[in-house]
């Protein structure tokens, strides 16, 4: 069984049942023990087309697989380089099981290598054996599938910043500073001395990101009007309003140095019709600036400064994340439904699994 959106219209979803099929060579069959949901799989979905993310787990239209960060077991292997019983990191479609078409990667990962995934960056075909990777910490793997994709993509929005001297900016705001992309970049930048950072969002979530202790200081949306236009700065646009990065660009105008658009977690929003005041906004790939960092520091080094950064955000979570487990088709439908609509609660996060079994 598997969880898919009308990709013409998010509020339209259904459950397919998938037939059991005999593996071809190379084949692995993988079941899906648990995957994080959280506001940036509405991004996938948003940015399906543009991006590609309707081509991770293939779909007949109109419908479309979210792809989900996850951690799955090899339960039958065709391929000779991949045993049974691995237990791999990765995006995972939100279903029971997951066949793909492997490629060993040493002896700790392994690669899909399906046809349909020609095209996609290594950050996303890559799966990794956490019962090899330093970083994963049994204790905390739900904490882990809920950051570290988006810590990932955090900490290369903060590192491309860094490595420009944000563009002269004195201040970076944050839009929809409650999401935990915005939370992990937000705890990127407060490790930059001198560098200050502005959270923006919604009155419903003010309380608990000032709670945070992360941003320097946290506004509302509509009190943008609040902040010195003078001050150079720039924006993270995690929210992707029109509305809202309108009212940032027309307010700072020529003081704004930079516009990065990440997120879309406010995907209904109307989209921008005309030009804006200031830099052009830029979307930020990741997989660009990962590969540029590799290039120029090698593997080891980058995934040792990520490594130590993860680390510092998992320990700060404890006084903000709650992990709520949500089980079976029911609660997967109930999270989606909460995280489109805006209802979800930021200090939880949602991990959930098609089986009905309680997570341990």
């Amino acid at each position: 069984m598997i969880f898919e959106v009308n990709r013409t219209d998010f509020r339209q979803t259904q459950l397919t049942d998938l037939p059991l099929t005999d593996l071809a060579a190379g084949q692995v069959r993988m079941t899906v023990e648990r995957f994080a949901f959280t506001t940036n799989n509405i991004t996938y979905a948003v940015a399906g087309d543009m991006l590609d993310y309707w081509g991770f787990f293939p779909a007949e239209q109109p419908w479309g697989r979210i792809p989900g960060i996850g951690l799955g077991s090899v339960i039958e292997s065709a391929n000779p380089n991949i045993a049974v019983g691995g237990r791999y990191f990765g995006f995972y479609p939100m279903a029971a099981q997951h066949i793909l078409t492997a490629e060993a990667r040493g002896a700790d990962a392994l690669r899909d290598i399906g046809p349909h995934r020609a095209n996609h960056a290594v950050t996303y075909t890559d799966f990794r054996n956490v019962e090899a990777d330093h970083t994963f910490n049994p204790h905390r793997v739900d904490e882990y599938l809920l950051l570290w994709g988006m810590f990932m993509t955090s900490f290369l929005v903060d590192d491309k910043l860094g490595d420009t001297d944000f563009s002269g900016a004195a201040q970076t705001l944050v839009t929809s500073a409650s999401s935990k992309t915005s939370i992990s970049l937000a705890s990127c930048l407060a490790a930059r001395p001198g560098h200050r950072s502005v959270g923006l969002t919604s009155q419903r979530n003010r309380v608990f990101v000032e709670g945070l202790d992360l941003y320097d200081h946290v506004l509302t949306y509509d009190e943008v009007d609040q902040l010195d236009p003078s001050v150079p700065s720039g924006v993270v646009d995690m929210a992707g309003n029109a509305t809202v990065r309108s009212a940032i660009h027309t307010h700072f105008g020529e003081s704004l140095k930079f516009s990065t658009a990440v997120g879309m977690t406010h995907w209904d929003a109307a989209p921008a019709t005309e030009p804006l005041p200031g830099p052009t906004p830029e979307f930020f790939f990741a997989p660009g600036q990962r590969a540029k960092r590799v290039e120029e520091w090698g593997a080891q080094e980058l995934d040792g400064r990520i490594d130590k950064a993860f680390r510092n955000l998992v320990a700060g979570s404890d006084h903000w994340l709650t992990v709520e487990h949500r089980l079976g088709p029911a609660g997967i439908e109930a999270t989606y439904r909460d995280l489109l609509e805006g209802r979800a609660n930021p200090a939880h996060g949602f991990v959930c699994s098609m089986g009905e079994k309680p997570l341990t």
